[in-house]
């Protein structure tokens, strides 16, 4: 009998990289990039992370939230 596996919907990436990439690199929508969300990173690649306010809001909010998820929709790994 086969079970299923535990985190099968699960991401490689973590939520914890993402998060600190946006902070420090979100100008250039690189924890975006990092989850596959290529459109909402290009966006903030054009405005500069939303003059950086858009940046560090997303930054915190990977960092504190356990809902993220990457670009195929599997939550983010902690």
């Amino acid at each position: 009998m086969s079970y299923p596996q535990n985190n099968a919907q699960q991401s490689d990436k973590s939520k914890v990289v993402a998060g600190v990439l946006q902070i420090f690199l979100g100008g250039f929508g690189a924890g975006r990039f990092y989850t596959g969300h290529t459109g909402m990173a290009i966006a903030q690649l054009l405005t500069c992370g939303g003059l950086g306010v858009w940046a560090l809001i997303d930054g915190i909010i990977f960092l504190t939230s356990n809902d993220r998820t990457d670009a195929q929709g599997r939550l983010l790994k902690s």
